[in-house]
């Protein structure tokens, strides 16, 4: 018998978690409270203006001066598709740089376009290798777009992008990178990097539910973009049309019904992320992460990716020989209201990954997870010094505290 959905009726509610998973993360109160303000129409004036400050504010995170920005209706993968879409025609050669799962998901979306894909392939755990992508294109003329990820969520990776960048401007390509993890936890620095397209989440490291986009885009992308043959394939993502609605040009077009309460709750995550200071909450997410290694490694547990290409947001860690994933995940979360995430892809099975990010990135949540885990693995067959995890994590944090004379 089905419940009924009729008002006084009993419906389950929504449970408090701990998401230390990749991605939602937890929500601050604060973005909760300017999701509830009253609702305003997507083409007032007051609105217009609201949508302005949230330009103004996505061009700070993305430290850029000279790029066009604006929050896509939809999450990373709507951010994704929109750049490949409004910058590849069919035919149009571009090269991806493939080290993760959601790498992976670029080859599908820029092949259904039609597009050349021409996929570089190299480990996953690891940071892509320059001097592949400089081979490449070497031998090619005609390549209009290369495309790389910041930081792999489905690895843990911190991919340096500088180089990346200058290779392909060095062959005249546009540069496109997917920052849906990073915004927000480590510097992204569009206008240092020379990108052209950036894309992130509003459920990462911005503190926000999921359901917006946020873009940047270069000047020289937007010139490549408007002098495309043919329109894109999506209307609804087509960056050109949106960005006559965020205010690109001097007249707003209207385009689609804005999901106005979302906007707020971004304006409301970049004022927190930038009043935090970008530079102390990227050492905030630095901090956390490097306790929650030392931690899991006093459990015995290993990290998969070198500490020097290690994200601060996502820690990915090999789960041992005898240990199933699912139960561990299921005992934390019906036991102690944490969520943690499980490989994708080639890594399916075989590792846990564990976020912090934005509100999720707190001392507080380290020490839980691990004190949790303290407790859940030996049921699970996998003995550990009880204690010793949350005595490494505490450690580290005693030592990133000032010391007084």
């Amino acid at each position: 018998m089905t419940q009924s959905c009729v008002p006084g009726s009993k419906m389950p509610a929504v449970p408090s978690r701990i998401l230390l998973g990749p991605g939602p993360s937890n929500v601050s109160p604060r973005v909760l409270q300017a999701m509830m303000q009253p609702m305003i129409g997507y083409l007032d004036p007051d609105f217009m203006l609201i949508m302005d400050e949230v330009r103004e504010l996505l061009k700070a995170v993305f430290e850029t001066d000279d790029a066009n920005t604006l929050a896509i209706s939809g999450t990373g993968s709507a951010g994704m598709e929109a750049g490949l879409s409004s910058l590849l025609e069919p035919g149009d050669t571009v090269v991806m740089c493939i080290y993760g799962f959601f790498c992976e998901r670029m080859v599908e979306m820029a092949t259904r376009i039609g597009a050349n894909v021409v996929p570089i392939r190299a480990q996953w755990g690891r940071p892509f290798p320059e001097e592949k992508l400089e081979a490449e294109l070497r031998n090619r003329t005609d390549v209009k777009l290369v495309t790389a990820i910041h930081a792999e969520t489905s690895t843990g990776v911190r991919q340096p992008m500088s180089e990346l960048a200058r290779i392909a401007k060095d062959h005249d390509a546009l540069f496109m990178v997917d920052t849906v993890t990073s915004l927000g936890g480590n510097r992204v620095e569009f206008d240092e990097w020379d990108a052209d397209y950036a894309y992130s989440a509003t459920q990462k490291c911005l503190g926000c539910p999921p359901g917006l986009s946020p873009v940047a885009m270069s000047r020289r992308a937007i010139e490549a973009m408007r002098s495309r043959k043919q329109a894109p394939s999506s209307w609804y993502l087509d960056l050109a049309l949106l960005g006559n609605y965020w205010g690109w040009e001097e007249q707003r077009v209207y385009h689609h019904t804005a999901p106005v309460s979302m906007i707020l709750a971004l304006r409301q995550g970049l004022r927190d992320a930038l009043t935090e200071g970008l530079t102390n909450r990227f050492q905030r997410h630095t901090l956390n992460a490097k306790a929650l290694a030392a931690g899991l490694e006093a459990l015995g547990l290993e990290c998969v990716v070198p500490e020097d290409h290690r994200l601060a947001q996502i820690t990915v860690v090999s789960i041992p020989d005898g240990v199933d994933d699912i139960p561990v995940r299921q005992r934390l979360l019906r036991g102690y209201g944490i969520e943690i995430g499980g490989g994708l892809g080639e890594l399916a099975g075989n590792v846990w990954r564990v976020g912090l990010m934005g509100e999720s990135s707190k001392a507080e949540y380290v020490l839980a997870l691990l004190s949790a885990l303290e407790n859940v693995l030996p049921k699970e067959g996998y003995e550990v010094a009880r204690g010793s995890g949350v005595a490494a994590a505490s450690a580290q944090f005693g030592a990133a505290i000032p010391q007084g004379d």
